[in-house]
């Protein structure tokens, strides 16, 4: 669950203002996607905008009424009416992820991770945390400074020799819903603390927005990254893109893989809203890659090593120019593709040297809505979609 109020003072429309050319609640809505454990996900709200843009970026909507929207309104207010709401419905929750998209470096392995804590030697909450190694003071009642989790009076410890502190990142919270319900808050019991080494970073000023603009830009290799209009076609690699990079071998040597049927809808949405062309160019021959092809109606070019010269048949064949192509690949064998391109993408699990010749790096994994992030930022940005 992801509440987002359509009013904010700080920052305002801050819940799908684009950061790095994805709004900031597809960004949250794309990392649930990508959650193992996570069956469904929903954003709260009060406002017609995000409710939109949620539904665009493969999330449904709860209604938020307007008591509880207001600055003053919890997030548990919000959690227990959605709960309620969806209850009603026939759809009971037995663990509830409450997400921030006001924390935009969320990843899905952090929620996956939250969730499973859920259950484990009967922790019934779980949050995720960054570690803090600075010395912590504060006021004594004389008005004087005082260590908090160091003895200022004795000689000075080293910074590793300190107990170890957390800081609450404010973005991931996953709770038992029997125990969530009964205590009303979200620490409702046995807490677990999920380390993280995610920027413990929260949107709420203009400020804000900017440094995070900063951070995406040194983190993703590309200054506030845009999908472009004018695409004509969309060409991906398969493994790392389509999948999450691994693949299952029985006893016989076939061979299985996981993808996301977010990714087919999303990819469905595109060819039907924008008439993007697209087309599955993969290195590897295993049929897995045509059969996924043939399921979603996508022409499949395969057992391709030399990837560009086929590329660029193929974009003749067509009539489209490299200049209006989106290729989004994840590994060394992509990187020529991506530099040729008008506009190259990663996953965020790609390789490093994939990342750096991307022009917008996703919020989600491959085989994890990656595709589905990218789909949705096509449409968006494309005229015929309107």
């Amino acid at each position: 669950m992801i509440p987002a109020r359509g009013g904010s003072k700080g920052v305002p429309r801050k819940n799908v203002r684009p950061l790095g050319g994805v709004p900031l609640v597809a960004r949250t809505v794309a990392a649930a996607l990508g959650a193992k454990g996570v069956d469904a996900v929903y954003v709260s709200t009060d406002d017609a905008e995000i409710a939109s843009v949620a539904r665009a970026a493969g999330a449904g909507v709860i209604d938020r009424p307007a008591d509880i929207s207001g600055d003053k309104a919890s997030s548990e207010s919000a959690l227990i009416h959605a709960l309620d709401v969806l209850e009603a419905r026939g759809e009971p929750a037995d663990v509830l992820v409450f997400l921030q998209c006001t924390s935009p470096f969320t990843t899905s392995d952090e929620i996956e991770r939250a969730v499973a804590a859920i259950g484990r030697d009967g922790t019934v909450a779980a949050f995720t945390a960054s570690p803090n190694h600075g010395f912590l003071w504060s006021r004594a009642a004389d008005g004087s400074a005082q260590g908090v989790n160091h003895d200022h009076t004795q000689p000075r410890k080293r910074r590793q020799e300190l107990e170890p502190q957390y800081l609450e990142t404010g973005a991931v919270y996953a709770m038992d819903v029997k125990a969530f319900r009964a205590a009303g808050h979200r620490f409702c019991g046995r807490t677990a603390l999920i380390e993280v080494d995610t920027p413990p970073v929260e949107i709420d000023s203009e400020a804000d927005f900017k440094v995070i603009e900063a951070i995406l830009a040194k983190r993703e290799g590309a200054a506030a990254p845009r999908v472009p209009s004018g695409i004509r076609a969309l060409v991906m690699d398969f493994d790392g893109v389509f999948t999450d990079d691994r693949v299952w071998v029985d006893q016989d040597g076939r061979e299985a893989v996981m993808a996301s049927r977010s990714d087919g809808m999303g990819l469905g949405r595109l060819r039907k809203l924008t008439g993007i062309r697209p087309l599955i160019l993969s290195k590897e021959p295993n049929p897995v890659v045509s059969a996924r092809g043939r399921k979603l109606d996508i022409e499949v070019r395969q057992g391709i090593d030399d990837k560009l010269p086929e590329l660029d048949r193929w974009l003749a064949q067509h009539g489209v120019t490299r200049a209006e192509t989106v290729y989004i690949g994840n590994d060394v064998n992509d990187l020529e593709c991506m530099r040729a391109v008008g506009f190259a993408v990663a996953p965020a699990d790609a390789r490093p040297e994939a990342k750096d010749a991307a022009q917008l790096v996703l919020a989600a994994e491959g085989g994890k809505g990656a595709l589905r992030e990218l789909c949705e930022a096509l449409i968006a940005a494309n005229p015929r979609a309107g």
